[in-house]
């Protein structure tokens, strides 16, 4: 996928997942480099995680390269589809806090509540909150905060390698970012606490079954198939499509009425874009539309 360097994500720093892939060992780019890759191509933001050396743990300076990214796609009417993915074997193998930076004092209780909230809840809900559709294209392993910022995408895209682990369990931790949020939602209750109390790997192959992944092809084919459906993103109406997303994103949140009424003012918001009439005459007049994201 096409990628240009951005600013690096400083010292490397090991990875908090327990996965033996990435352990204190795992050396990463090394200071200076860039760790996350960015590059704007057809209306498509891609942005990928360049850590392979740590199976893509993500660093502090890493998640908040993210949500600027995701941010910055959001209002940029250029941006038009989102593609988050990574180098190497390992989509993202969780967090790597020892990249934060130091605690001025000891810690006192309200810090850990504070530190999700600033830290992984802000980075999946950056990606739920994008307004353009974001798709994760999964190299390789997602595990913990990774397989929960894979989860949080529109649409998800898989090499038939790729393993999604709740690994928080198997170090004793409550799962963050999100996770008992996100997992309820697309899998149910019993399957998202299967998967979070026992902490098993999840093929690529299983976790599309399950409705976790929207389709796995060969680790090959992943990049093809992530700009097809970009590509076909980018050329759609982007507000409607913010628009819908918004609107799946807070189906399960509310009351019928609550739902009705939000779907209401979003087609009376919408119905004031180009690309809604442009449709609409499109159809009338028998021709292919040609949407130009507002």
């Amino acid at each position: 996928m096409p990628v240009s360097g951005e600013a690096g994500a400083g010292p490397d720093e090991h990875a908090r997942t327990g996965l033996p892939d990435a352990g204190p060992e795992a050396a990463g780019p090394g200071p200076g480099a860039a760790t996350v890759l960015h590059s704007l191509d057809g209306g498509v933001s891609w942005i990928t995680l360049n850590r392979p050396e740590a199976m893509n743990a993500v660093t502090w300076d890493q998640r908040e390269r993210i949500i600027a990214l995701l941010a910055d796609a959001s209002a940029d009417p250029g941006v038009r589809a989102v593609v988050l993915t990574a180098t190497g074997r390992g989509f993202c193998a969780g967090a790597d806090l020892r990249g934060a930076p130091a605690p001025a004092r000891e810690r006192v209780p309200g810090d850990v509540a504070r530190t999700i909230r600033l830290g992984a809840q802000r980075l999946i809900a950056a990606v739920l909150d994008c307004e353009k559709p974001v798709i994760a294209a999964v190299n390789g392993t997602a595990a913990g905060i990774g397989a929960h910022l894979a989860f949080a995408c529109d649409l998800v895209l898989a090499a038939d390698t790729a393993t999604f682990i709740e690994v928080f369990v198997r170090r004793g931790l409550v799962p963050d970012g999100g996770g008992a949020y996100l997992l309820p939602r697309l899998v149910g209750p019993q399957r998202a606490k299967e998967l979070m109390f026992f902490g098993d790997a999840l093929t690529a192959a299983d976790a599309e079954r399950l409705g976790l992944v929207n389709r796995t092809v060969p680790g090959g084919e992943l990049e093809a198939l992530a700009e097809e459906w970009a590509g076909r993103l980018a050329a759609g109406p982007t507000r409607a499509l913010a628009l819908t997303k918004q609107l799946v994103n807070a189906s399960l949140d509310g009351d019928r009425a609550t739902a009705f009424a939000a779907e209401a003012a979003a087609q009376e918001i919408n119905m004031t874009t180009r690309d809604a009439n442009e449709g609409v005459a499109s159809f009338v007049e028998r021709r292919s539309p040609e949407y130009r994201g507002y």
